[in-house]
């Protein structure tokens, strides 16, 4: 009779998995680091002795990376590939971005008197992000600092950003998300949700009136990708009273920023694209 043998405990499997996993991925970003320091190239050996780690293990990491573009390989050298050049000048843009989109906030700050914020899409916590904050100069004023994330159901920017996402995104969102109230006026029924992304899409603008914040409201449009998807957008909050009455010309200076800001992630997008020398 034999006696069947003892598995590995889930929990030992796992820390196993998770630190096979952590010394690739260490050792992926010790290759780019490498590579990134030559020009001519370097061989496998010279890889090996430089991060500590055997041929054999960097390797597999290397051919996965010069399949994928990342890495090229010629001559027993590796080097860095387009795909890496071409990650590098997306980041390189979105670092630039908030800068270039700042003479924009200030403008039209001071032409609506409210704060105006530049909100942004983190996909992976499912949160709006305030990019970037040019205050009211109004002694009664809305504003959060720079860098403050609230859940997507609530405020104008969060229901926008959350609205322009693919049908299958915002369905995996509000089936996946506690829809619990910031104030009494917080929208916490997924049919009552829908219904208002689905306006948000049609009117091409989101406001909200004290969801998140008791006497605070705001009005949010989106800033359109080359791609036509939405991951960023304006912004402007002010106190419930003013806002009210303020709300024509409001939307009037949305428009007008967001052909501007339009104009500046255009460039960017065609600089990016342009050839290199």
């Amino acid at each position: 009779m034999r006696r069947a043998s003892n598995p590995r405990a889930p929990s030992e499997s796992a820390a196993a998995a998770d630190g096979s996993f952590g010394r690739s991925a260490m050792r992926l970003v010790a290759l780019f680091e490498a590579l990134a320091k030559s020009e001519e190239g370097v061989s496998l050996a010279e890889l090996s002795t430089t991060i500590g780690a055997p041929k054999s293990s960097l390797l597999g990491i290397l051919r996965s990376m010069v399949a994928l573009g990342y890495m090229e390989h010629g001559h027993g050298l590796y080097r860095l590939g387009p795909k890496s050049f071409r990650l590098a000048a997306d980041i390189l843009a979105i670092r630039r971005f908030p800068n270039l989109v700042r003479p924009i906030l200030q403008d039209l700050a001071a032409k609506s008197g409210e704060t105006v914020f530049l909100v942004v899409l983190d996909h992976l916590a499912r949160r709006i992000t305030y990019a970037d904050i040019i205050d009211s100069a109004n002694p009664v004023r809305y504003t959060v600092p720079t860098g403050t994330t609230r859940p997507l159901y609530v405020s104008a920017g969060g229901l926008m950003l959350l609205a322009y996402q693919e049908p299958t995104w915002v369905d995996g969102y509000i089936t996946g998300t506690r829809l619990e109230p910031l104030t009494a006026r917080t929208i916490t029924d997924p049919a009552q949700l829908r219904e208002r992304l689905a306006t948000i899409r049609r009117e091409g603008f989101s406001i909200s009136l004290g969801e998140t914040v008791p006497g605070a409201a705001g009005i949010a449009v989106p800033i359109f990708n080359a791609d036509g998807g939405v991951t960023a957008g304006l912004l402007i909050g002010a106190p419930i009273e003013r806002f009210e009455q303020e709300l024509p010309e409001l939307k009037r200076l949305l428009r007008e920023a967001t052909t501007r800001v339009s104009g500046i992630a255009q460039a960017l997008v065609e600089e990016k694209g342009a050839p290199r020398d």
